[in-house]
Formats: C-alpha cells, structure tokens, sequence
C-alpha cells in the first residue's frame, strides 16, 4: 500500500522491528480459535469475553507500569480508550464469540482474512492511505485463496446453510467492528497518546461495557469449574490480547492498516495447521491450493512501500 500515517519515510515491511511482531501476531491469533471455541460450550460468550478482558487489562496496566508510562488519560484521550473498547474489546468479539455458535472457528478464521479489505477502503477514506497496484493485485490473490479455504471449510462445516448464513453475518460485523478500531486508533487524535496507556484503559473500557451488558442480557455471572477454561481465559486474555494487541497497533501505525491486517491472511492458515496436530485436519488440495495463493498474494502485496504524502489531520 502506498500509505502514510504522517509524512514519516518509507518503510519495509522485511525489516526485523515490522515482520517479526507481524509474524508473532499471526501465529498467537492463529493459536486463539481452537481456545474461543473451549470458551462458549457452557459460560455466556458475553462473560466469557468480559472475564478474558479482566485478564487483560490488569496484564496492560502491569505492562505500563513496568514500562513506566504514564497510568492516567486526559478526557479527550479516554474519549478515543472508550471508542477503541466499544470498537474492538465489545463489539468485534461479541461479534466473534457469537458467530461460533453457528459455523467453525475455521471458517470465522478464514473469513477474518477479509479484514484487509474494509481496512484499506476505510484508510483511504479517512486517513488518505493510496491503494498501489502491487497491493491490489497481491490482495486479489490472496483473496482468491480465501475464496478457496473458505469453500472447503463451507464443504465440512457440520451446520445448515441457514446457520452459517447467521455465522456469516455475525463474522462480517466482527469484521466491520474491528476495522473502524483499527483506523480510528491510527488517525491523529488517538496518536497522540502512549499506545500501551490507551490500550490499557480501552480493554478496561470494553470490560466493563461487556460486564455491563452481560448482566442486562445474561443474568448474573457464572464461571465454569473446570482448569482448561481457566487456563484458556488466562491465555486468551494475557497472550492473545495484552501481549498481542500492543504490537498490533503499533504495526498499524507504521505500516498502516491495510498492510498489518495482512496477518488476518496467515491467521487462518495457522489455525488450520493447528488443526492438523491437535484435531486431526486433513489438507485438501483446495485448502493447500488456497493456502498456497493467499501466501502467494501476501509476499506480493507487502512488497508495496508506503509513499509520502501529506498528513491529513483526524
């Protein structure tokens, strides 16, 4: 994508301080699906999702504290921590966990690879991002891959067509939620602020939105006795959200939000060979194919630089 977030230079995404988190990211939230999964056989996802994010809130304002930054926002800076919570931490994983019930976390994960797409039409909009022709055509590749993993996940998924068209719009507004989070956090205002104070406060903003909901719609909260549920909170909460989300957004805001949703792309192929090991899942030669083409449509999508252009004020 030719991007910019503010007239910086150009910068590759091969260099060791962008691929690295990239990859990290890629493989922890390739990882989270099985877990999400284990996380809505008894509780309500709504606790589900509000416990995960006591987890990682407190692991935030630890980080913050351990980084020494600064604990407190003014109001216009909590203004933007409670947009990114409502955004991101409440409506993109309610969306989520929601759409579980109904289709695999396979197909949730391969349709999340779609993210590039809302992410690049919304930083053209409004943070003056250009779409390049390298990247138009990596993505159609890759897309074309998606097209592929997501026909051979609808072939095995166990549900009727009227369940996975509920799936399928519970994942589009994940999808759309997550999006508008992704460049509401890289536009000027909520640049402005320390990206590990502001995430800290929009995870305890969108825990308590959670909480708050849970109890009109789910009733009081329940917990399910049992180690592997903990065990998955804690995981999902401190590894997949606090250590993720960090180097997520400052990949966002660096390399834009086009490029970085790219690891929506690897997300599934992961999660895929996760299942492999742990589920027992046979590759396919459309799966392969379209793992393959998506991987394909990466490399050659990344390979667009950012170009200068002037900074649009947010």
């Amino acid at each position: 994508m030719n991007a910019s977030d503010g007239g910086a230079e150009d910068v590759s995404f091969f260099t060791p301080r962008i691929l690295i988190p990239f990859l990290l990211v890629s493989l922890i939230w390739g990882s989270t699906w099985i877990v999400i999964k284990d996380q809505i056989t008894e509780i309500p996802p709504l606790w589900s999702i509000t416990y995960r994010f006591i987890a990682a809130s407190a692991a935030m304002f630890a980080i913050v504290a351990i980084r020494k930054q600064p604990f407190l926002l003014d109001r216009r800076g909590q203004f933007w921590a409670i947009c990114l919570g409502i955004s991101q931490f409440m409506l993109n994983f309610n969306f989520v966990y929601r759409a579980e019930f109904y289709v695999t976390s396979g197909l949730v994960a391969v349709m999340f690879a779609l993210l590039m797409v809302p992410n690049a039409i919304l930083g053209r909009i409004f943070l003056g991002q250009r779409i390049n022709a390298p990247f138009v055509i990596g993505s159609l590749i890759a897309m074309a891959g998606i097209a592929m993993l997501f026909v051979q996940e609808y072939r095995i998924a166990s549900t009727g067509p009227g369940a996975i068209f509920i799936g399928v719009a519970f994942t589009a507004g994940g999808i759309l939620a997550a999006s508008v989070a992704n460049v509401l956090q890289a536009t000027d205002g909520p640049k402005r602020y320390p990206i590990l104070t502001l995430l800290a406060w929009s995870m305890l903003w969108g825990m308590l939105a959670n909480a708050t909901l849970a109890v009109l719609t789910a009733g009081p909260p329940v917990v399910e006795p049992r180690l592997g549920y903990f065990a998955g909170l804690l995981y999902l909460g401190m590894i997949g959200s606090a250590v993720t989300f960090p180097l997520y957004f400052a990949m966002l805001r660096e390399i834009g939000a086009a490029r970085a949703a790219y690891s929506s792309v690897l997300v599934p192929i992961v999660a895929m060979a996760l299942s492999t090991v742990f589920e027992g899942y046979r590759w396919s030669g459309l799966a392969a194919g379209g793992a393959a083409l998506a991987l394909i449509g990466l490399l050659i999508a990344m390979r667009a630089r950012r170009a200068r252009v002037p900074r649009l004020q947010g």
